[in-house]
């Protein structure tokens, strides 16, 4: 009788755990079954926060559940990303993030956080590409003239960033190596108070996104020499590409996409990347993205892994062969 008894307990245990491994099954499939959180891991008002407003926006109509924005900015993106990092693998706690989570990652080695290991990619969003652009009172007309003037003074040509191991910093290093010059940093907090001193010609260069810089180039405040994309810009168009102006196959772009805490379900994030397919392919959102300089660039999320992965190996190796010192 105890053994029958005992068995009886086993197979209601065994039955509660498959009613139980079963709801969890059938939650995954309901997904979203509640309110979705979008984090920016920065402040309101810049690209990442007007797209991922949009995006978040265009899944709402979609989902008809709330995809609610919730800005966490500081230390250059990393407590949002570490935010998401650290929350439940459900695909209700999403992560808008940007280029800087790669080179957050290879600038600092004490982050709070393992990019690879605790954050699972779902998709590609955008990218939009940097310009170089001078003062005007550097005497060059094209970018190979500015490569001449800085290989003729080493560390004499002075260059502007958004801070220390930012996107801006590390790509003009990038920059720097593929011309084999040599530039003298000077960080800022933030990239636009770097532009007072552009155009007043007491600083020499600065690599913003095209979108931030624009207006201030079409007013003759600065000079653009070449966008770090494959292909001209729509919102400067006569400005030829890194390519086209004499540094053969260099591309430089921000890129957006869309991530998620380690462990959540393969099905939901396939999931979610199939209504971020869905919206990258309407009209209205390209010619929003276009508006802010971005193209649409939509991924699996295995490709989007890639991308992330080689980032980080790039970065880390402009860091060692720049000799950049971050900390």
């Amino acid at each position: 009788m105890k053994s029958k008894t005992h068995m009886n307990r086993r197979e209601i245990l065994a039955l509660g755990g498959g009613t139980l491994l079963s709801s969890q099954l059938m939650a995954q499939s309901k997904w979203p079954s509640k309110p979705i959180r979008l984090i920016i891991p920065f402040a309101p008002g810049g690209s990442n926060d007007i797209i991922g407003r949009l995006l978040a926006t265009k899944m709402t109509q979609r989902l008809k559940q709330p995809v609610v924005v919730e800005n966490k900015g500081g230390s250059g993106g990393t407590i949002g990303t570490d935010y998401v990092a650290k929350s439940a693998p459900d695909g209700h706690t999403l992560l808008f993030a940007s280029t800087s989570i790669t080179t957050n990652a290879a600038g600092n080695k004490k982050l709070p956080y393992d990019l690879i290991q605790d954050l699972q990619p779902i998709g590609g969003v955008g990218a939009t590409p940097f310009v170089v652009v001078v003062a005007n009172n550097v005497k060059a007309k094209n970018l190979r003239e500015f490569i001449e003037i800085a290989k003729a003074n080493p560390k004499g040509v002075s260059y502007g960033t958004a801070g220390i191991g930012g996107i801006n910093h590390l790509g003009t290093e990038l920059f720097a190596l593929a011309c084999n010059i040599e530039l003298t940093h000077i960080p800022y907090k933030g990239i636009g108070p770097s532009f007072a001193d552009i155009m007043s010609g007491n600083l020499q260069m600065i690599l913003p996104t095209v979108a931030s810089v624009v207006q201030q180039v079409k007013a003759g405040n600065m000079r653009a020499l070449a966008v770090t994309s494959l292909e001209r810009s729509s919102l400067i168009p006569d400005i030829p590409t890194t390519d086209e102006a004499g540094l053969p196959g260099f591309q430089l772009e921000a890129w957006f996409g869309l991530l998620a805490s380690a462990n959540t379900p393969a099905e939901t994030i396939n999931r979610i990347n199939q209504e971020l397919m869905a919206i990258l392919s309407l009209q209205e959102v390209k010619e929003i993205l276009a508006r802010d300089g971005a193209v649409p660039r939509p991924s699996s999320p295995e490709a989007f892994k890639k991308l992330i992965v080689s980032d980080l190996e790039r970065w880390n190796r402009v860091i060692k062969d720049s000799s950049l010192k971050l900390d």
